[in-house]
């Protein structure tokens, strides 16, 4: 493998359902903050966009601002792609492809977003996919069952997720395994896939055994 840069860092996305894991995932890895750079999720953004709660507004009525969501989503996971960093490794929660294979198509699929509007998100989508350099070099999937997600959503109780429903989290489960297992859409990168429906508190394991994937896969020494 050639060597890393700044410009071309060593690109990996974390994917899986709400609730399985992935902010905690990309906790662990912050303590490599010299080699690794974490981006998570811009959910912040998406709660505050010049006031509007755009999440809120989402899961509240997704038939109205299902689009209008989901393209701020596009926008702001696109610019986590094209973000530059000075570490060699850039680890993402997910990416512009989940947004648009699960949860854009999930919309559609649950009648929430209208064909047409789904037809224009897929042209941006494209457009972008194909004139931008979306550089994805592994995908780490953490793989849960829908309704090990459910409690733990239902335990954490952030406001925003009140109205999410186990078959809601069954339809979204089903595009990740769509996209990542059975490969019914584009995938940009191998998968790494992990069995994470254990108490998260017990899944220092998983980590370690991914440290050794990622620093294997990129040559880059773990030890300061």
């Amino acid at each position: 493998m050639g060597s890393l840069s700044a410009s071309k860092p060593f690109t990996i996305v974390v994917e899986g359902n709400i609730g399985s894991g992935k902010t905690t995932f990309l906790q662990h890895f912050k303590k490599f903050s010299d080699k690794i750079a974490v981006l998570d999720e811009p959910v912040e953004k998406w709660r505050n966009v010049q006031g509007h709660n755009l999440l809120d507004l989402m899961y509240k009525d997704p038939s109205k601002w299902s689009l209008c969501f989901q393209s701020y989503v596009q926008m702001t996971m696109l610019d986590l792609h094209t973000r530059p960093v000075m570490q060699p490794i850039k680890l993402m929660e997910r990416s512009i492809f989940s947004a648009k294979y699960c949860f854009a198509n999930n919309l559609q699929n649950q009648g929430f977003m209208a064909d047409a509007e789904h037809v224009v998100l897929s042209e941006w989508f494209d457009y972008i996919r194909h004139q931008i350099p979306l550089k994805v070099d592994l995908i780490v999937y953490l793989r849960t069952d829908p309704e090990v997600v459910h409690d733990r959503i239902c335990e954490r109780g952030r406001s925003e997720e009140n109205a999410i429903s186990l078959d809601y989290l069954k339809s979204i489960h089903e595009l990740h395994e769509d996209w990542l297992i059975r490969r019914k859409f584009y995938v940009p990168a191998p998968v790494v896939t992990y069995d994470a429906n254990d108490d998260l508190t017990n899944m220092a394991k998983n980590y370690t055994l991914c440290e050794d994937t990622i620093f294997q896969k990129t040559k880059v020494p773990v030890a300061n």
